[in-house]
């Protein structure tokens, strides 16, 4: 009866100290980012900013609107302004040359996910006219004013011409 009692207490012990030691493993909504990663047309990781590319494609599809900032109708400040407040619970600049002068420039090389990419106009190669956030693999999100919020790729023709730089929020 003894050896019974003490291998009961050891075994409850050590169910206890076991238990307390599990590893919690972050939880995944892998159908979301599944979506998400279609939507963008990237292969989302998990060493990626899953907030960053979930928040990103629920904006896909969004009408371009002057002055907006909401999934009604935004326009690319806008839609920077959002998602920063969203994901990094940072509030930026609400046009595009303050969030370039409130940010460190970054080569093109040295984009990381979540850096914004600043573009000039056919006007003036100098004046910030557009801005978009880096995701990956040379693509970013932007509201374009002719199909709203998509994803292009810096190597197309017009934003290779219209590159000015990177910028990583201050």
């Amino acid at each position: 009866m003894k050896v019974n009692f003490k291998l009961f207490f050891i075994l409850a012990g050590l169910a206890a100290i076991l238990s307390s030691c599990r590893t919690s493993a972050p939880r995944l909504d892998y159908q979301a980012l599944a979506r998400a990663s279609l939507l963008l047309g990237v292969d989302i990781n998990l060493e990626d900013n899953h907030k960053l590319y979930l928040e990103a494609a629920d904006w896909i599809g969004t009408p371009y609107r002057g002055g907006g900032d909401s999934k009604r109708g935004t326009d690319c400040s806008g839609m920077v302004y959002q998602i920063y407040r969203k994901v990094y619970r940072t509030q930026v600049p609400r046009n595009s040359e303050e969030l370039k002068d409130k940010s460190n420039k970054i080569a093109k090389r040295n984009l990381k996910e979540g850096d914004l990419v600043f573009f000039s106009s056919n006007r003036s190669k100098k004046k910030v006219a557009h801005v978009g956030i880096y995701l990956k693999n040379g693509k970013f999100i932007h509201s374009s004013t002719s199909r709203g919020v998509i994803v292009s790729r810096l190597g197309e023709d017009y934003y290779s011409r219209h590159w000015i730089c990177g910028g990583r929020i201050r």
